[in-house]
């Protein structure tokens, strides 16, 4: 890392710069407390919300519909969910998109004059939200990415990062964290998720947090073959068809069937159910975003065919990410917050994908009550963190010594986690052989973390992104071996069915040594009634 460095001591660091990051600094700074937010890109244009688009989950403040809502997301999450923590989102999201309205977003209004808040157009949204985070007095690091955390033996207090523009190293020590790092797509190309790649994940592993929900990221979404956009819902006005111009499916709202398809052979689609110039205008206006890939490729997708791929969005649309221990947000690490889909996201969506409803007010609730939970922890502390003996804990992918004689091969090493992540037949249809032999050279990749890195900043970026994507990889397949049955996001062929008896989630925690226990939900006898025909 650069000799030349920017150091700061604050309350709180926010690492991420997305909605979660963005909710978390402004809650932080709102509750007095002096924040600095790192981001890899630059808040309010990089992660997958900036460039696009999101829907809400809001539910009418109404005792029965919010009830029903909160079961039928038990009963789809495979009963790892927790009814307190859906009730507790569906609270302050509310609360939180009137501020976004009182700050100028421009929800559209019924024919009554009442604001419709349950669509987010993305760009404008995160446009906002740097504004109200630089007015909270917040101090932005943009292309500013945390390689590190500082910690000691009372918990985290800090990190170090790197300027990419620079090539300036910075130091920020802090009496708390909130990681708000996203989730892993391991560089599966789709739209906005090239800054995913968890290394907040496995910074918060090297001080010891734990992970929950990993083995719930069995998760693909459609595309464009030769674009980044994943709009699946825009394929319910699509018919299917093989590369011989035959029907195979039409109008799907689900992710279907496509996988199974696209084993037989190429898949292709087009809009053609949209059969009428209201239709075509209206789906242009909902998601301009979807066609511009399409109209570059001069392709007009109401009329003709396009080629379709599956890109995989792992952690980041599944559910699991870093084990949260109060409401607060905390971790199991002192100091250490978690937020968004860093966060593991079960006790809201349980065993399924949290999607862009769910996701998207999990982001702006967690990034809430985490900032505001390290205002407090900082407040409790105040003037700790700079007298602290810090150390950086960093240690995988960040290899720079001169008695390390092999370079750490970068894009040959991604290459390889890659051919373990994103295929179909591995990933998505799994089964114990493919799972169990590809964790197998998952686990004989580790030992080129220890390579020396490239003293460029671009190569010391992209070493820690492969450790982090290796280590997530290998923490997704060791919790998919362990969970022996099919609930929501996991399958493995070998157990087609839901066992009662796995209702609880799984904790894995290590890096080089990964172990794994349970941890018990409040819900599990509701499904084993169930099972035994009982009224609940």
């Amino acid at each position: 890392m650069s000799q030349l460095k920017k150091e700061m001591t604050v309350d709180v660091l926010v690492l991420g710069g997305g909605p979660a990051g963005a909710w978390a600094a402004w809650s932080a700074a709102s509750q007095g407390a002096k924040v600095v937010l790192a981001d890899k890109g630059y808040l309010g244009t990089s992660g997958a919300t900036a460039p696009g688009g999101t829907t809400l989950l809001v539910i009418p403040p109404i005792a029965e519909l919010r009830e029903q809502a909160v079961q039928s997301r038990l009963k789809s999450g495979g009963y790892l969910s927790e009814n307190a923590w859906i009730h507790r989102v569906l609270d302050q999201v509310e609360q939180n998109l009137a501020l976004v309205e009182q700050w100028g977003y421009p929800f559209p209004k019924d024919e009554v004059g009442n604001s419709l808040r349950t669509h987010l157009h993305g760009p404008e949204y995160m446009r906002i939200m740097r504004r109200v985070v630089r007015k909270a007095g917040v101090t932005i690091l943009d292309q500013s990415p945390a390689l590190e955390l500082l910690h000691d033996e009372h918990g985290v207090g800090g990190a170090r990062g790197i300027n990419r523009l620079t090539g300036e190293s910075w130091e920020v020590k802090a009496n708390a964290v909130v990681m708000a790092t996203g989730g892993c797509a391991f560089l599966s190309k789709g739209l906005g998720c090239n800054v995913l790649t968890g290394e907040g994940l496995l910074m918060s592993a090297e001080v010891g947090a734990d992970l929950s929900g990993m083995e719930f990221s069995r998760q693909y979404a459609p595309s464009f073959a030769d674009g980044t956009v994943t709009r699946g819902r825009m394929l319910a006005w699509a018919t299917l068809y093989d590369a011989d111009g035959h029907p195979l499916h039409k109008g799907d709202r689900t992710f279907g069937s496509i996988p199974e398809m696209m084993l037989k052979g190429p898949v292709y689609a087009s809009l053609d159910l949209a059969d009428t110039a209201e239709k075509q205008d209206f789906l242009r206006k909902a998601h301009p975003i979807f066609f511009m890939p399409l109209e570059r490729a001069g392709i007009d997708a109401f009329k003709q065919k396009f080629p379709l791929t599956l890109r995989y969005e792992g952690t980041m649309r599944g559910t699991g990410g870093l084990r949260l221990s109060g409401t607060d947000c905390r971790t199991t690490v002192p100091g250490l917050y978690a937020a968004g889909d860093a966060a593991s996201r079960e006790k809201v969506t349980g065993a399924i994908s949290g999607g862009g409803a769910y996701n998207a007010s999990w982001a702006i609730c967690s990034g809430s009550w985490a900032g505001q939970g390290a205002a407090q922890h900082a407040r409790s502390s105040r003037g700790q963190a700079n007298g602290r003996n810090l150390t950086a804990a960093g240690r995988y992918g960040l290899a720079a010594g001169t008695d390390t004689s092999e370079t750490l091969e970068v894009k040959p090493l991604v290459a390889a986690i890659q051919r373990e992540i994103l295929p179909l037949q591995i990933n998505y249809f799994r089964s114990e052989p493919g799972i169990s032999s590809a964790l197998k050279r998952l686990n004989a990749l580790m030992p080129l973390l220890n390579g020396r890195v490239p003293a460029t900043v671009q190569g010391i970026v992209q070493a820690r992104e492969a450790a982090a994507m290796l280590a997530v990889g290998r923490w997704m397949y060791t919790a998919a071996l362990a969970r022996k049955e099919t609930r929501g996001l996991q399958k493995l062929a070998e157990y087609p069915e839901l066992d009662p008896r796995q209702t609880h989630r799984l904790i894995v925690s290590g890096i080089e040594q990964i172990s794994i226990g349970t941890e018990a939900v409040p819900h599990a006898h509701e499904l084993n009634l169930l099972k035994e025909g009982q009224a609940i």
